[in-house]
């Protein structure tokens, strides 16, 4: 008898011994090991963009990306993934001619401008296209074809906040403009696309976009000559399709009523394949799913992993995701939102949200510096518009995002005809699974969550604070008094 309560009590310790609790470090340097063996988020986007090409929210092409992204999913072992389908318009570009002064310009047309279009005007420059740029003369560009910069010009007063271009061609629209022409901000004559909607809708009038050089050149023959005259011929596409947001998701072992939802958009625009924008965050969020499956990853609050469609054509899919949440009531389940919109090689994070202490984040930065000190543990706490933390951000819930440290060169392609699969780096992609993973998992291990959902109140004070009240309202999204 003796002996048995001696072998079963070495079997205990044995036992105790393997289901010893691991470490949080423990747990990030086995993740951190197994992504660099294994990681697939460079090889499945080169697949992606090399058989399927760019992913325009409704087009065939959309289409089989939806399809690719849920079959990865299945393959790394989800057992609940699902398709959120949603009725969209979708826009795509047809022909183009624009000339000034009787000069063919090249150009690309701006997404939403409508279906048919010959327009020819006067132009009038408008400098960065701002509010303040029509004080002096509200009816500058009545009737007129408004002209601008995508940026801010070098002599703008300090403290100027810029506008998206959908929110400029807003007000030349509003101050009676037939017309908008926007130049780029990049060398070398990229033309660059992108919608100019504020609200995913056509709008009535035609907008461009032409090259810094010939932007350059004609702000200065504009200086000299009066009315220099510009012809904008165009057609264009809408029909109402379905696309479909593609959502896994992994329950939690301990609080599965609380949801975590990381999400990047997997479409985009049509001139590329897409691959900075937004083939870098779609899918690195999609090895970071694989990860979580590889490493039997057991977080305490539900994630979501979720690819968002129709981002690029006014957030249609997060929009729709987060309408059906407020309906249902479902929102309140969502306590973050991780968003990765052209984000990789991380080095922090932003948190978004009335947060007092950054301790949280401090010390799971600590921890990531521990595996490796590319990490650099930085903490900022700001936020934008135009991406799929958007909606979520109007409803109060706190957002996350990576801050990136990637090639400044390959933010020269954005939108244009050269983003494709050439611009991506591997170690970088490697590095936001990594990363990423851990900065997800602990924040989903959390005993208390570093923010709470703001109220009403306190995330439109957190939308002032952030300079975001004047696009909102332009964009019809303001919820408060104006």
């Amino acid at each position: 008898m003796r002996n048995l309560i001696v072998i079963f009590g070495a079997a205990c310790l044995v036992l105790t011994a393997c289901s010893k609790k691991e470490s949080l470090h423990e747990t990030f340097a086995r993740v951190n090991q197994e992504v660099l063996q294994n990681a697939q988020g460079y090889a499945t986007l080169k697949e992606a963009t090399s058989t399927i090409g760019h992913r325009l929210t409704g087009s065939e092409n959309g289409h089989k990306a939806e399809e690719y992204t849920y079959s990865k999913f299945k393959e790394y072992g989800f057992e609940d993934v699902k398709f959120q389908e949603f009725e969209v318009e979708a826009w795509s570009r047809g022909d183009i001619a624009v000339t000034i002064d009787g000069a063919t310009v090249p150009a690309v047309t701006l997404g939403h401008s409508p279906i048919h279009s010959d327009v020819e005007g006067e132009m009038v420059d408008m400098g960065n296209g701002l509010e303040a740029d029509y004080e002096d003369n509200p009816n500058a560009v009545k009737d007129k074809i408004a002209f601008m910069y995508i940026g801010l010009l070098e002599g703008t007063p300090k403290g100027t906040h810029n506008l998206h271009r959908s929110e400029k061609t807003a007000i030349a629209l509003s101050h009676g403009a037939k017309g908008v022409i926007i130049f780029n901000q990049v060398d070398k004559g990229v033309l660059l696309t992108g919608t100019a909607s504020v609200t995913g809708e056509l709008i009535p009038i035609p907008a461009v976009c032409i090259g810094k050089e010939n932007g350059k050149a004609l702000k200065e023959t504009l200086k000299n000559k009066k009315n220099v005259k510009a012809h904008i011929v165009m057609t264009n596409h809408s029909d109402m399709i379905k696309a479909r947001n593609v959502i896994a998701t992994l329950p939690g072992s301990e609080l599965p009523q609380e949801r975590i939802i990381i999400g990047g958009h997997l479409d985009s625009w049509d001139l590329a394949t897409g691959a900075i924008d937004n083939g870098i965050g779609s899918f690195s969020i999609l090895d970071m799913a694989r990860a979580f499956k590889a490493n039997k990853l057991a977080p305490k609050r539900t994630i979501q992993f979720v690819m968002f469609m129709g981002e690029e054509q006014g957030l249609l899919g997060s929009r729709y995701m987060v309408d059906q949440a407020v309906k249902d009531g479902s929102i309140e389940s969502v306590k973050y939102m991780m968003n990765c919109d052209m984000s990789g090689n991380p080095v922090g994070i932003n948190a978004g949200g009335k947060i007092s202490d950054t301790t949280f984040y401090k010390t799971l930065g600590a921890e990531i510096q521990k595996i490796d000190t590319l990490y650099k543990n930085k903490v900022s706490n700001g936020s934008g518009l135009h991406s799929d933390h958007q909606p979520f951000m109007l409803e109060g819930v706190p957002i996350l995002s990576m801050q990136s440290n990637l090639d400044r060169s390959i933010y020269g392609c954005y939108h244009s005809d050269c983003d494709d699969f050439n611009l991506v780096n591997e170690n970088h992609l490697k590095n936001t699974a990594r990363f990423g993973t851990m900065i997800l998992y602990g924040l989903a291990n959390a005993d208390k969550l570093p923010a709470q959902k703001m109220d009403s109140e306190t995330t439109k004070q957190f939308m002032i604070d952030n300079n975001l009240k004047e696009p909102l309202i332009i964009a019809g999204d303001w919820k408060w008094e104006k």
